[in-house]
């Protein structure tokens, strides 16, 4: 087999291709080393090398049913025993887990073969990824562009044709968000359906998903049945489908009540382009047979992002207290990332509990607008991909927060305000896939779009608890109405 017959096929279709003796499994990870050769140094989408376990996995008999398929694993969550888990960070570096993540052994068994781990920015924590440990992932639709965040890398290598689905996860867009800038379908589970053990219960309170972004459907579908089903000591282990998920999306959906919004729930200014995408993606779906109205769930979208935003905080703190107490120095991590935990120190415990307890508001109102829709459709962004290096932190902000740290003065910070500011400044491009994180439902950005000058535009659906089939039904009608796999970013 040669690139442009690996390139044309998905996951499955490689794997049917080993199956049929078409091709090898050594032979796929020898185009996959390739094209990461040719283009990794343009894109710096690959950040950990595993070339030695892989090609010792593509000795063995090939065996599940993505059996002989190259694949990259996020370095952010999805541990691999013996190397190390940096998540993005100078302070994590020597963090070598001593057992896979059940979702990798996972993989393993259904005979993915991994070859490495993909950049991410400091503890996933934005929707760009440029850690100051890696340096910046590279859009490969133009380069000068973010790939987004935090499944940056991931997204970034499958665009680009080294892989056809890489490993991701999502605590606030994190799967959807370089999904809809690079041009890929990126699914994101409902909360518990993929274990996160052993070394959690749960990520982000349960905001986290762990998934794939991949360039087909059907790939989606099928590592969702990989993924999928509770391990021993999971806190929510959830029933199984009735029936398989890749079998369930090759069914074609019922006519569906979709509702649709244009508006980000901030307030904040949404491109005319993404607008327009989203337009579009309404006549498309009544073309289709579907029930399009306009119609949005009755949350406050700034209440939303201000308890994300205690989570953040909180979250942050105490990973930075886990690094130190395990001998990392607190100024190995970023500016940015001192700063986010000094505010989340300066939070109780009360104040941080009655955010969280608003997160049933939101999951109770959605679920009665769930009752009269059966999916909800907005944008995926709300402004095209940041160019590389305008997210840094300013100079000038940089000087004024030193102070602030140095005499931990986050209760003050608080006090002006600085939590509604960020929200609006650092979700005013991304403000809506946190509905989905925080009330737990399954949710998709799917590329049916391209902007003039080139760069993708995905469309977002949300839909209710245990809602993945649908969605995935969905998703594979209009794929098939509206292509979206030819369109390639590089030779």
């Amino acid at each position: 087999m040669d690139f442009d017959a690996y390139r044309q096929r998905d996951g499955l279709g490689l794997a049917q291709a080993v199956a049929a003796g078409e091709t090898t499994a050594a032979e796929l990870l020898a185009l996959a080393q390739a094209r990461a050769a040719a283009v990794n140094p343009k894109i710096n989408a690959i950040v950990v090398d595993m070339a030695a376990q892989a090609e010792a996995q593509a000795r063995l008999p090939q065996k599940g049913p993505f059996a002989g398929v190259p694949f990259l694993i996020k370095d952010l969550i999805q541990d691999y025993a013996g190397v190390p888990t940096t998540w993005g960070s100078r302070a994590w570096v020597g963090n070598v887990p001593t057992e896979h993540a059940h979702m990798v052994a996972r993989w393993l068994k259904a005979g993915l073969v991994i070859f490495g781990k993909t950049n991410t920015p400091e503890l996933g924590l934005k929707g760009t990824t440029e850690p100051l440990l890696w340096g910046p992932c590279r859009n490969p639709w133009q380069l000068e562009h973010s790939a987004g965040g935090s499944s940056g890398g991931s997204a970034a290598a499958v665009a680009a044709g080294i892989v056809p689905m890489a490993g991701a996860n999502d605590g606030g867009g994190s799967i959807r968000i370089p999904a809809a800038m690079c041009g890929l379908f990126g699914f994101r589970p409902g909360r518990g359906r993929v274990s996160v053990g052993p070394a959690f219960a749960e990520v982000w309170e349960g905001a986290s998903a762990d998934g794939v972004v991949s360039i087909s459907v059907r790939d989606a579908a099928a590592m969702l049945d990989v993924m999928s089903g509770p391990e021993t000591g999971d806190p929510y282990p959830f029933s199984a489908a009735p029936a398989p998920y890749q079998q369930q999306a090759a069914q074609p959906p019922r006519p569906l009540r979709i509702a649709y919004c244009d508006r980000s729930p901030l307030g904040t200014p949404v491109h005319a382009d993404y607008r327009a995408a989203l337009q579009r993606t309404a006549v498309q779906l009544v073309e289709l047979g579907h029930h399009v109205e306009a119609a949005e769930p009755e949350i406050d979208g700034q209440a939303l992002a201000r308890a994300y935003f205690h989570l953040y905080f909180g979250q942050v703190a105490a990973s930075v207290a886990e690094a130190v107490a395990g001998g990392a120095s607190e100024q190995a991590f970023e500016l940015e990332t001192r700063v986010l935990a000094m505010l989340g120190r300066a939070i109780s415990a009360g104040e941080y509990v009655a955010q969280h307890r608003l997160w049933n508001q939101f999951s109770r109102a959605l679920g009665r607008f769930y009752a009269q829709y059966d999916l909800y459709l907005t944008p995926s962004l709300a402004q095209p991909p940041a160019r590389i290096g305008s997210q840094e932190m300013p100079r000038w902000q940089q000087l004024t927060v030193q102070p602030l740290l140095a005499a931990n003065l986050g209760g003050a910070l608080l006090k002006t305000g600085i939590v509604d500011q960020m929200a609006n400044e650092q979700l005013a491009r991304v403000p809506f896939t946190q509905l989905a994180n925080l009330t737990g439902t399954p949710s998709m950005s799917v590329p049916l779009h391209q902007a003039d000058d080139g760069l993708p535009i995905g469309v977002l659906f949300n839909g209710p608890v245990g809602g993945e089939a649908t969605l995935l039904q969905l998703a594979t009608q209009l794929e098939a109405a509206h292509p979206w796999a030819q369109r390639r970013p590089m030779p």
